[in-house]
């Protein structure tokens, strides 16, 4: 079977199966599952993912996006073989953050060289209003040029930091919720509570904002409040790490919940753990469209995996945990 991801195949014959099963059933069960981290500032993602590793004693452990070490807030992380699963979360995302005007940087944002001073004018709340609009929807966006954009194969922020200037292109971005939640003339601050599409840079928005209404402006502070499908209320401090048992991992079925479910049947599990493609249950058949991921459980109820939809109501297995041959 071409194209399915296998987890915990072995090598065909070296035990009986009822050997095989007496070990599965002894051995204990691989932490599987995710944490939703509440990223400190000064820490990178990377470094959130190494202090889970040793919290857990594991080596299989990824986030999902990346947030610059200034901001803090959801961090996704997964462990086990729920890394595999990061690529069928929602990307959707969404933020709290804190525009400072007439400031222009190197980076988007404070921690960058300052470029240029203005005088902030005097603005209203329906003028910062009025200019908010045009960032509402689907829009083009430039990256910063300190990004993880690739440029020829190299990140943006690396052949930045050699001192190289960058064009960026543009790209489509999506902002489906811009609010404007606070404006203090005084400092020439504006907070919005933003909503967008993976992607989306809050940094060029503070920027491209400030060139609208013509003084400049570079991100102040940012906070994700979600992301992944994950919410800033299910995220637990760095801190509760060191505590001994780890925080307990979040279900992968309930994350995986918002996504269409195919239960194997008992006479098709070992198929299935071949790789064999699968009749979609009767409930998904004429509701599927070919393409779309399905959530793969075992006759127990436990995950057994992903598959894509194909015509005809059958299912390609993508991801195939506890795979044999």
């Amino acid at each position: 079977m071409a194209g399915a991801e296998v987890a915990g195949s072995g090598a065909a014959g070296a035990e009986s199966p009822q050997a095989q099963a007496h070990a599965a059933a002894a051995a204990p069960a691989a932490p599987c599952g995710f944490l939703v981290l509440d990223k400190p500032a000064g820490l990178t993602s990377h470094g959130c993912v190494s202090r889970v590793r040793r919290a857990y004693g594991l080596k299989r452990v990824g986030h999902g996006g990346t947030l610059d070490p200034a901001v803090t807030g959801v961090l996704p992380i997964a462990v086990g073989a729920a890394t595999r699963l990061l690529p069928y979360l929602d990307g959707a995302k969404a933020y709290r953050g804190v525009v400072q005007l007439g400031l222009t940087t190197s980076t988007d944002d404070l921690a960058g060289e300052a470029l240029e001073r203005r005088a902030v004018p005097a603005l209203t709340s329906a003028e910062l209003e009025r200019a908010l609009a045009p960032f509402r929807g689907a829009i083009q966006q430039r990256p910063p040029q300190v990004s993880a954009v690739h440029v020829d194969g190299v990140r943006a922020y690396a052949r930045a930091r050699r001192g190289e200037a960058l064009e960026l292109a543009e790209r489509p971005v999506t902002i489906e919720h811009l609010e404007l939640l606070a404006w203090d003339p005084p400092t020439g601050q504006l907070e919005l509570a933003v909503a967008c599409s993976a992607g989306t840079y809050i940094r060029s928005l503070a920027r491209d904002l400030g060139a609208a209404l013509g003084c400049g402006g570079c991100l102040a502070s940012l906070r994700r409040t979600a992301a992944l499908g994950f919410e800033l209320e299910q995220a637990v401090p760095l801190e509760r790490l060191e505590l001994s048992p780890p925080p307990a991992l979040l279900d992968p079925l309930v994350v995986l919940a918002h996504l269409p479910r195919h239960r194997l049947a008992e006479a098709d599990l070992a198929g299935w753990r071949c790789g064999r493609t699968q009749v979609a249950c009767g409930e998904l058949v004429g509701f599927l469209v070919e393409g779309d991921p399905v959530v793969v459980v075992g006759p127990d109820g436990n995950l057994a995996g992903m598959a894509r939809a194909l015509a005809e109501g059958r299912l390609q297995p993508r991801l195939v945990l506890d795979a044999s041959g």
